[in-house]
């Protein structure tokens, strides 16, 4: 993933907690790259558990010093984070567990929500945003106005959500400005990126099919019916660019008002 993200993957933020920072239970150890869910952790502890493995055996985490494979839970909910779409199945678990809403900002007395929202310090809902699910949005945000956020979704601090803008089942980084009129739709966006007004991200396939992604000259089955795209850090879309399903654009990539983006674009300094 470090052609499109600046951050390591233990230091990816899972809604909005870095996933090195999500809680765990005293004396054990995890995978630096494994997402476990406090559905497992839970399972792990009542099982009196010393390693939580996955379908194939794999170690995600372990009680104590080092792994000692006495008494294995196989994981239901947790995996290894090792493409960029995993990151929305983990960032789809942990927003399921939230219960309540936390508002730390302001919200217009417009703005419409159903579900549970985590709002930031200094964040901003403008009049006619419609928020649905549960949704996190970090501090010194503004997002409206006239938007529709579904969960669940992920949206950092500093990051600006335009006019009229829809945003689904996505994580949005850090510093991010999602121009006006536009869509984003079961998508990782990387920090610093800029959306030109009109971006939209496909994520649906005609045939209903799995989507694939190229990794290392291979097409990978994503697992996912619904996958949008990839998107680095620090990149610039023109106004009106169009994103096919499953594609990735490397950090510091750009495109041109009015273009379609059919494959994944690399970064400027590969080419």
């Amino acid at each position: 993933m470090h052609t499109f993200f600046q951050t390591p993957i233990e230091q990816f933020p899972i809604g909005n907690l870095s996933l090195s920072e999500h809680a765990r239970p005293l004396e054990w150890n995890r995978e630096p790259r494994a997402w476990i869910s406090p559905h497992d952790w839970q399972a792990a502890l009542d099982d009196h558990a010393d390693t939580i493995i996955d379908a194939h055996g794999a170690i995600l985490a372990w009680r104590g010093g080092r792994p000692e494979r006495c008494r294995d839970l196989i994981a239901r909910h947790s995996f290894h984070l090792t493409h960029p779409w995993d990151l929305l199945k983990a960032n789809e678990a942990f927003l399921a567990q939230m219960k309540e809403s936390t508002i730390e900002g302001q919200v217009h007395s417009s703005a419409v929500i159903e579900g549970n929202l985590q709002l930031g310090e200094g964040s901003r809902i403008l009049p006619g945003v419609f928020i649905e699910g549960n949704v996190v949005i970090g501090a010194h945000c503004k997002v409206g106005p006239n938007c529709y956020i579904r969960g669940a979704t992920s949206i950092g601090n500093h990051c600006h959500i335009g006019q009229a803008v829809e945003i689904k089942n996505s994580l949005i980084l850090d510093h991010t400005s999602i121009g006006h009129l536009s869509y984003v739709g079961d998508s990782v966006i990387g920090r610093k990126v800029n959306f030109g007004a009109g971006t939209i991200t496909s994520n649906f396939r005609h045939d209903g099919a799995n989507h694939r992604s190229m990794i290392d000259g291979c097409l990978v089955d994503t697992g996912r019916r619904k996958f949008g795209a990839i998107i680095g850090d620090h990149v610039h879309t023109g106004i009106h660019t169009a994103i096919y399903p499953g594609r990735k654009i490397a950090a510091h990539a750009s495109t041109r008002p009015g273009d379609i983006v059919q494959r994944d674009l690399p970064s400027p300094s590969s080419i």
